[in-house]
């Protein structure tokens, strides 16, 4: 075929063809391998070509692939929703399945906001997020963004709930402990509150370790638990997105799980199918769903194929072989050993300013001046370079740029297959430093840096 006709991420651009994949490794059709250190979308948790789960796709596929939520359940839908009720903490027991984590993040704010009028607080329909966030790319989950780049282009459309500060403790202030910036930075929540009325708001939304945005940026301990503290003070709901951070990909089932807290509602997606099916979920209290059961008993959100029988058996193919292969304690060690690594790197090449991450969700943050913590103005395009001299030398790795304000801040988000083994990072650092130093020098040779 001489012509494309497929809208590609970059208009104009070549892409080479991709061929098959086989643990952490991707081929393209030219022969090339590349070692997916990111999980495409920090999504293949489990690595590419598994066979178990072909074979749950095969045989889920010829039994019945699709049936219309309204019209039936299936076996696979309420297997797989046991599954995560048992997997996740508190009373988040129920499930309501979409295919995409914006469809996940918009659905818990659609419910939160309908849960508050099911309880006869009709005004309280406001969600406040956090700058330096992402939630995805619809509308309604765009708006509780605070990803300033991807918001940019469509502002005016959107609602403007990002308003508090999120942790960043590589830039916090001088001499400040830790803990104490932990509660500085969640104390903005209720003096955010405070300011709009307790009336006024519905939920706050959070991702436990922020990715997209801030490259895998971990917040101190004490944040998540003020948190929840301010969130049960004002009645206002607290929703944490795992859209990435969950099913293993930190180390535990799910990221928030680090800080003994217990979210209302909770969003899932990427590890959930592993990049096998598109499928999202999000995950609601007990006590919301009988809220809304005694009143209207019916939520009002809904896709053509949410709980879809095939995407279901899939998921759950893959969650179970999470648990067969102990792959939350395996994500636990080997995340430990990649950040050690990536910890190397950093002391040893001054374009890296912090090694950062939990699990398996690490990234790296480039900086003019490793004293200052000087930034490169995004022109510069530091954080893709990288990623394309990786891509070139075959590995894959995950841009997260723009997290100062959305006019600084580079970082990638290194985040392979939960099933990599010390061999495998050793051999994805190689790569990555070759990819940086080979950056490094081009910017000396511009007198970008010293």
């Amino acid at each position: 075929m001489s012509r494309s006709y497929v809208i590609k991420p970059e208009l104009g651009k070549t892409y080479p063809f991709i061929s098959h994949g086989k643990g952490i490794y991707l081929y393209d059709k030219d022969g090339k391998r590349y070692i997916d250190g990111c999980g495409g979308a920090v999504t293949a948790s489990i690595g590419h070509g598994v066979e178990e789960i072909a074979d749950a796709m095969y045989q889920q596929a010829k039994e019945v692939s699709f049936a219309y939520r309204s019209h039936f359940s299936s076996d696979a839908v309420e297997e797989l929703g046991a599954k995560l009720a048992e997997w996740a903490p508190g009373s988040l027991n129920w499930t309501f399945f979409v295919s995409s984590g914006s469809e996940a993040t918009e659905t818990a704010q659609k419910i939160a906001i309908q849960y508050w009028q099911e309880k006869g607080k009709p005004t309280k329909n406001r969600i406040i997020s956090r700058w330096m966030s992402y939630h995805g790319i619809t509308m309604g989950a765009l708006s509780m963004s605070g990803h300033v780049l991807r918001r940019k282009r469509f502002a005016p459309l959107l609602e403007d709930y990002p308003t508090i500060t999120g942790p960043y403790p590589y830039r916090r202030p001088e001499g400040m402990s830790l803990e104490t910036y932990a509660l500085e930075c969640a104390n903005e929540l209720e003096r955010a509150i405070l300011r709009i009325g307790a009336e006024q708001v519905a939920a706050f939304i959070a991702e436990p370790v922020i990715g997209a945005s801030g490259g895998a940026v971990v917040p101190p301990d004490g944040y998540f638990q003020r948190i929840r503290e301010i969130c049960d003070k004002y009645e206002v709901l607290f929703i944490a997105d795992e859209v990435m951070t969950g099913v293993g990909r930190t180390g535990k089932a799910f990221g928030i799980d680090h800080w003994g807290v217990v979210p209302d509602l909770m969003t899932l997606g990427k590890g959930m199918s592993a990049g096998y099916t598109p499928m999202a979920a999000t995950m609601v209290s007990d006590e919301i769903i009988e809220t809304i059961t005694q009143g209207s008993g019916l939520i009002m959100a809904g896709h053509t194929y949410s709980a879809n029988p095939q995407s279901a058996a899939v998921s759950l193919a893959v969650l179970q072989y999470v648990e067969k292969n102990q792959l939350f304690d395996k994500a636990a060690e080997q995340g430990a050993y990649l950040l050690a690594r990536l910890q190397e790197l950093a002391d040893e090449l001054p374009l890296i300013g912090e090694a950062r991450g939990l699990g398996l969700l690490c990234g790296l943050e480039f900086v003019k001046d490793k004293q200052t913590k000087e930034p490169f103005p995004l022109s510069q395009g530091v954080a893709s370079k990288v990623i394309a001299k990786a891509f070139e030398k075959g590995l894959l790795i995950y841009p997260a740029m723009g997290g100062i304000d959305g006019v600084a801040g580079d970082s990638i988000i290194v985040s392979p297959p939960l099933t990599i083994t010390k061999a495998e990072i050793d051999e994805l650092i190689g790569l990555l430093k070759e990819a940086i130093v080979s950056v490094s020098q081009e910017l000396k040779d511009k007198a970008l840096i010293n």
